[in-house]
């Protein structure tokens, strides 16, 4: 319904919890070309035990076929995550298979963050924050560094493809350039020549950064 309001508009979802990503969604959103082909799907941890001490209400496995079913029902979306590192009572090996789940799933990009205590939550009340720091700040570390060449990974599949870019305005590192994104929610740089934010315009790369595409419209 929200697709249709306006086929020019487009829709982008912020955040989906798994559970709520079913296929009847993914095909809605292959149905409709102006729903943006890009899922942010946070699955904290890449453990069972420690989704479950997490309370997010699925495991490992579910979250592995809802990624399975994105990648069947929209081949080319784009999919970022959001990670924990160090949460109560996490081992190495529990570590190992958020790692492991990163393989496997070549995310876009991805928020990654060490466990903090958040005063009044369920895990403040009921569990003792006992990885110690230096711990948690290694096991990020890896992850973000994994995530890091993931995304070059990424990026670098682009080039020499050409999207459709939504216009958002000028480049922060040159005035002669503007920078939009793309269905997948990739920041896309080009010329300015005489575009307007607001247009959508059809830009193919030809370069990127691990974040970034540059290219030039045609």
């Amino acid at each position: 319904m929200v697709a249709e309001v306006n086929p020019a508009m487009r829709v982008r979802f912020s955040t989906s919890n798994p559970r709520d990503m079913t296929d009847a969604v993914l095909y809605s959103m292959a149905k409709y070309e102006n729903i943006c082909k890009y899922i942010h799907l946070p699955v904290q941890s890449g453990n069972s035990r420690v989704l479950e001490k997490m309370n997010r209400g699925y495991s490992r496995e579910d979250y592995i076929t809802r990624i399975e079913s994105i990648k069947r029902i929209l081949p080319d979306c784009g999919i970022s995550t959001d990670i924990i590192a160090g949460f109560c009572s996490e081992t190495e090996e529990e570590h190992q298979d958020t790692i492991s789940l990163m393989e496997q799933t070549i995310y876009d990009f991805a928020f990654m963050f060490v466990y903090s205590e958040r005063p009044g939550t369920f895990a403040e009340r009921k569990f003792t924050d006992n990885v110690l720091p230096e711990v948690k700040t290694r096991r990020l570390n890896e992850i973000v560094a994994l995530q890091q060449k993931h995304s070059a990974i990424r990026t670098n599949q682009s080039i020499g493809k050409t999207f459709k870019v939504l216009i958002e305005g000028v480049s922060k590192k040159s005035d002669e350039m503007l920078m939009g994104r793309n269905s997948q929610n990739t920041v896309v740089v080009f010329p300015k020549n005489n575009h307007k934010p607001g247009e959508y315009v059809n830009v193919k790369v030809n370069k990127c950064t691990s974040t970034t595409l540059i290219g030039e419209v045609v």
